[in-house]
């Protein structure tokens, strides 16, 4: 580990604090409806879309209504993509001529790109199509992310309204985060990656000739314009198949950093705005606390893991840290740091093959998704999400002091807990019980091209990957089989919607609720005692849940590493 290493760090963290507010008050001002500077521009273009598809943005719905709502648009985008891509070979916008993809192929991917996962089991630029990739992909990574944001909006207003049947209005949420946030700052994303020299074409591809004379074929395409939006929106999902460690995609330090801080930048404003939404700022710093302190702890473990190196190259010779699979223009402190960005917030974007990571230094970003989005988490995922625990931890509160707790003046009982309980069972159910049926299975075992413990952490963090709605992998499973496809999509929905429908019950049950004013038996839950207790629920129960499966995967793959055997 070096100095420069940690002040990179440390530079990532204190500018996301200081974009933190600014962030949450743009937030706050579309989870309240209100006008903004873009209103006058993009006003218009709202109010059209509204009259075009008959919707009444100031009719509110019930948390069923919004549920129904959400559903029905995410299923259509479904089948709309999974069309276009079976279709591919006989639309436009395809240059370099590819076929349709397979059945199973063009399933999980409609699915992966729906649920904000963005999985990808293909090569981007030997698979897809220009307008694949446009019109089929990057219209999710809109549209997922406007989910997950109007989704958090939803939860908040559970928690701040009183005596209320409805939680908002899912189309106006969707619209309002579309027009208002996401589609110009990623304008001005996709302008500063051109500028720095990432492709925005519609061409194919071209021919080149390198220094030492070689003919060369480099695809190309609108990558700039998916790039933003796929960091911005923790969508993750890469133009090439290598993702942000192409230079195509990601060309330089200066937009690696850029490009960790897009992904973290809305999870930690949502993390403000939902203080601001429930009259405390100081609820909202106490989430974010609790979040960072578990990156910074998994930020540690990583770099310090990837810095130490292989003791079995140390003892051929071979000093140095791990820089198998790393970029050199990017080196360890900055793919240890992109590693654990990318998992703690369900991006999947990845600047270096995890793969290749130490065991321990793979660990953590696997640890990261089995916690459940609640690092930081996905666009809106993330804080909802975090949220599902904060309702445990009080509950557990309120078991220590013996009386029905209240949480930013909402009592939680039975009816909250049960189905906070029902969404964070989700993970460990589909990701343990998936695994295992690939464990011992014939189809499932021909995956990873390793054996032994890494062959199943290839397994392990597929599952988990896919059910955490992340999308990076371990490079060693071939996954783009009908068996892996179909399970994989299977996984991904069930960890997307199976989460939402429950916190949707959740944010309309307290919305119903009166407002109840904290007293001198009350717990605290803006200081270091309610943020500690955060930390402690959610490391308990993911690493009670997850700690076998992890101890036969990466621990038993870092044993063998120290006593000389490798896979």
């Amino acid at each position: 580990m070096t100095f420069q290493g940690w002040l990179l760090i440390i530079a990532f963290v204190g500018l996301l604090l200081l974009l933190t507010k600014p962030m949450g008050r743009w937030l706050f001002a579309l989870y309240e409806g209100r006008r903004t500077p873009l209103h006058r521009l993009l006003g218009p273009v709202e109010a059209g879309f509204y009259r075009l598809s008959g919707i009444n943005p100031a009719e509110e719905q019930g948390w069923r209504r919004y549920a129904v709502h959400m559903l029905i648009f995410n299923a259509v985008l479904l089948l709309f993509t999974y069309g276009v891509l079976r279709l591919q070979g006989v639309l436009p916008g395809n240059p370099l001529g590819y076929d349709g993809t397979s059945a199973d192929l063009a399933f999980n991917t409609a699915i992966s790109f729906t649920a904000n996962t963005n999985w990808q089991s293909y090569g981007g630029e030997s698979t897809m199509s220009n307008l694949s990739q446009m019109l089929g992909l990057t219209i999710h990574n809109f549209l997922s992310a406007a989910t997950g944001i109007a989704l958090a909006f939803a939860l908040f207003r559970g928690f701040a309204r009183r005596e209320a049947k409805t939680i908002g209005n899912f189309w106006a949420d969707m619209t309002r985060v579309t027009l208002y946030l996401l589609l110009p700052l990623c304008l001005a994303y996709a302008l500063f990656l051109i500028a720095s020299g990432v492709p925005q074409t519609l061409a194919g591809s071209v021919d080149v000739t390198t220094l030492e004379g070689v003919k060369q074929t480099l695809a190309l395409g609108p990558v700039a314009s998916q790039e933003a939006i796929k960091m911005l929106g923790t969508n993750g999902g890469g133009f090439f198949n290598a993702n942000s460690a192409h230079p195509f995609e990601n060309p330089s330090a200066l937009t690696n950093f850029v490009q960790m801080l897009s992904i973290f930048v809305i999870g930690f404003g949502l993390t403000w705005t939902f203080g601001k939404a429930v009259g405390n700022p100081r609820q909202g710093w106490a989430i974010l606390a609790a979040m960072v302190t578990i990156f910074l702890a998994g930020v540690t473990v990583t770099y310090w893991q990837e810095a130490a190196g292989n003791p079995i190259l140390h003892n051929l010779g071979v000093a140095g840290g791990n820089m198998e699979g790393k970029e050199v223009r990017f080196g360890i402190a900055a793919s240890s740091l992109f590693s654990i960005v990318t998992t703690a917030a369900s991006c999947g974007a990845v600047n270096a093959m995890h793969d290749s990571f130490t065991a321990l230094g793979g660990l953590i970003p696997l640890f990261n998704m089995q916690l459940g989005e609640v690092v930081i988490g996905g666009v809106g995922a993330g804080i909802y999400g975090f949220l599902l625990f904060a309702i445990l931890a009080i509950f557990v509160a309120g078991l220590m002091v013996g009386r029905t707790p209240e949480y930013v003046g909402k009592k939680i009982e039975a009816r909250e807990v049960k189905l906070a309980v029902l969404a964070i069972a989700v993970l460990p159910l589909v990701i343990l019980g998936f695994t295992a049926i690939a464990s011992v299975t014939e189809a499932g075992l021909a995956g990873p091209l390793n054996k032994g413990p890494h062959g199943f952490s290839e397994i392990l963090y597929a599952f988990t990957s896919a059910v955490a709605n992340n999308g990076s992998a371990f490079a060693g499973l071939s996954a783009n089989t009908p068996f892996y496809n179909g399970l994989l999509g299977i996984a991904m929905w069930l960890g997307r919607f199976f989460v939402i429908v429950p916190m949707l019950a959740i944010a309309g049950g307290l919305a119903a609720k009166k407002y109840t004013p904290a007293t001198a038996g009350s717990f605290p839950t803006t200081g270091p005692l309610w943020t500690g207790l955060l930390i402690g629920i959610v490391l308990i129960v993911g690493g009670l849940t997850f700690l076998p499966s992890l101890a036969l995967g990466p621990i038993a793959d870092h044993l063998a590493m120290i006593n000389g055997q490798l896979f």
